[in-house]
């Protein structure tokens, strides 16, 4: 019997020919990380463990990126502590203000981590390397303060389901509009500690960012992680980045499978999610038909805050003002992203259209900071979350969707599309043809 991507990537990296769901097995790490919530937690648990040297300096990040810049005393003290930490073990890898990024879109961007390595990382959105052909998984800080030490962990090796999406992709969907479609239809637990693969001629023509946000959004559904098989297209984003070799990966003909979906992407509309959780989906059509007005829309996240998402916006916000009623935010995910939108123009047409763009941080997207939500108020964002007092107030509400979904709500002054607004595929490709 074969094996599946995940199966063989845990065999690699536990030294065993092969491996079975539910087995447990102890891997080696390519990579560990940690943010500014999560890694002092680990660092203190480092050192309660008597541990005196990291396993691998050039193969620990740490990324102060959640309440970047600092928001107060006690965030300023966190990122105190890991700053103190990379400089007395000489971790290489260490991101502050001028030079981080959102984890999840920086890491990549930097080549730190590539196509079958074993990761993991104490922020549950650390499957977004599974866009890669890699791996990645989130834990706890104890468990990162161990792997800081000792450069491997142990996982029960998990069940795998196959989500292939067939036909071509209706008008402004993407691959957030692919996963929220997917959670919608299995649940927030419906991939409970199972490895999601995502495949078929759809997921094959999408580029890197949509799939860093399917794989980024499988811990939404439950998952262990998420993962697509690398290939043209990974070997592009990678090649002149890595920081060192990879390996790709493939399931087997004969892997086994614990349930697998098929889905005709000609049926699949641009997707919404409804409070209070990511699986209460709506269609935009049905979306819309509801009338909802909101006060904020967010683009950016680890999600949604790469430069493909940022040109999306700008098409359609090109020419056009944000409603009165509407604070829009743009939160580019790394510093090379925000310089990209600066090169490429999209900044003037942010703020010509009345926007508001930060400088890269997680902020709003966890109630953080830079956009935070009163009592009443409705945002749409390219977030992964829409939890109760996620942004804010705990009578807030949050609507996901895709940056196309959230520039066009931000115009109308409610949920809507950008074929209300009149704007065309055709003039979207022509907008994004002169950055090809």
């Amino acid at each position: 019997m074969g094996m599946t991507i995940t199966e063989k990537i845990l065999a690699a990296h536990a030294g065993k020919a092969e491996v079975q769901p539910g087995e447990f097995v102890r891997c080696a790490l390519d990579f560990v990380l940690g943010n500014d919530i999560t890694a002092p937690l680990a660092i203190n648990e480092f050192e309660k463990m008597g541990a005196t040297a990291v396993f691998d300096r050039e193969r620990i990040g740490l990324i102060p990126d959640h309440s970047t810049p600092n928001k107060d005393i006690k965030a300023a003290q966190l990122v105190k502590q890991m700053r103190e930490f990379a400089q007395a073990h000489g971790i290489t890898n260490y991101f502050e203000v001028g030079r981080m990024g959102v984890e999840h879109a920086l890491l990549p961007e930097q080549g730190l981590v590539v196509p079958g390595d074993c990761i993991i990382g104490a922020d549950s959105h650390t499957c977004t390397y599974g866009a890669l052909g890699a791996f990645s998984t989130g834990v706890g800080s104890t468990d990162l303060a161990a792997a800081i030490a000792l450069g491997e962990t142990w996982f029960r090796v998990p069940e795998s389901m196959k989500f292939h999406f067939f036909g071509p992709l209706r008008p402004w969907v993407s691959g957030k509009d692919l996963i929220l479609y997917t959670i919608g239809k299995i649940g927030v637990d419906g991939a409970r500690y199972r490895a999601m693969e995502f495949c078929g001629e759809a997921i094959e023509a999408l580029g890197m960012a949509d799939r860093m946000a399917i794989c980024n959004m499988a811990i939404e559904a439950g998952g262990k992680n998420g993962i697509i098989a690398p290939d043209a297209i990974t070997r592009a984003y990678v090649e002149g980045r890595a920081k060192r070799p990879f390996t790709f990966y493939t399931s087997d003909a004969d892997a086994r499978y614990l349930e697998t979906f098929e889905w005709d992407c000609r049926a699949i509309e641009p997707q919404v999610s409804f409070p209070f959780l990511p699986s209460n989906t709506k269609s935009i059509s049905d979306a819309v038909a509801l009338n909802v007005a909101i006060q904020q829309s967010i683009v950016g996240s680890c999600t949604n805050g790469r430069i493909e998402d940022l040109r999306v916006t700008a098409a359609i916000l090109k020419g056009r003002m944000v409603h009165p009623d509407v604070r829009m935010i743009i939160i580019p995910a790394t510093q090379e992203i925000w310089k990209a939108a600066v090169q490429e123009g999209l900044m003037e047409i942010f703020v010509d259209a009345g926007a508001a763009v930060s400088t890269p941080t997680c902020g709003p997207c966890l109630g953080g900071h830079m956009g935070i939500l009163a009592e009443g108020e409705r945002a749409v964002a390219t977030t992964n979350r829409n939890f109760v007092g996620r942004m804010g107030h705990p009578k807030s509400e949050v609507y996901l969707a895709s940056p196309a979904i959230a520039a066009a709500s931000a115009i109308l002054g409610r949920l809507g599309s950008p074929e209300e607004l009149g704007v065309t595929p055709e003039e979207f490709t022509a907008f994004c043809a002169r950055f090809a």
